[in-house]
């Protein structure tokens, strides 16, 4: 059977224009990124309380600013206690010396590039004839655009450290980590829906 390359070319072609990319389909929560790590060498049923930090740190560009706790700092601590209580461990208070310790981070980093159009200017004053200003017969030069941006990316970042065998240890070893990225991830509504994301990433963790 003698086949036809180009018209073979050609319907991939068309097949390939009219496919749908799933990726433009998802809503903000489908797009959510949700990452957690954990000590392999830790039997999280081997401890019993916990404690939540009552401040939120604020991490920008790998420097701490501050410790913060806004209303949404407050309702994202009282989510990973709840979290942390359905799944069989008992939440101390300060002064009370816990099995996990839990710090909760709001990281952001800012990213720069540079943008360059030469062969492009708005050019939309070019409209106006310039026998307005005086000079008729000239014409207007508008040269390329070189400038830069910022955009900001953000997460947050769950830390639980092993306070239970510190002393021991002589050092705060890291037992699990959860990290929230993408659109949405700072919207109060979404704070129950982003911790059980993480928690349900990590069957290991939990008391019973």
């Amino acid at each position: 059977m003698k086949k036809s390359w180009p018209g073979i070319a050609l319907a991939l072609l068309i097949f390939t224009g009219c496919a749908k990319d799933p990726l433009n389909n998802l809503s903000s929560d489908e797009a959510r990124l949700y990452i957690t790590n954990h000590n392999d060498s830790a039997s999280f049923s081997s401890y019993t309380s916990f404690r939540v930090a009552d401040s939120v740190a604020v991490i920008h560009n790998n420097q701490l600013q501050e410790k913060a706790r806004t209303d949404f700092d407050a309702q994202l601590i009282e989510a990973i206690a709840a979290r942390m209580q359905q799944n069989g461990y008992t939440r101390v208070q300060a002064g009370t010396t816990p099995d996990i310790g839990i710090t909760i981070s709001r990281v952001y980093n800012d990213y720069t590039g540079v943008i360059s159009y030469p062969d492009y200017w708005g050019g939309y004053g070019g409209y106006w004839d310039p026998f307005y200003w005086g000079y008729p017969g000239y014409g207007y030069y508008f040269p390329g655009i070189i400038g830069t941006y910022t955009v900001t990316d953000g997460a947050i970042s769950i830390d639980m450290f092993d306070i239970k065998n510190a002393k021991a240890n002589d050092k705060l070893d890291f037992l699990w980590n959860g990290l929230i990225r993408g659109s949405g991830t700072f919207t109060s509504a979404n704070i129950n829906k982003n911790v059980q994301a993480l928690f349900d990433q990590s069957t290991y963790l939990k008391r019973n």
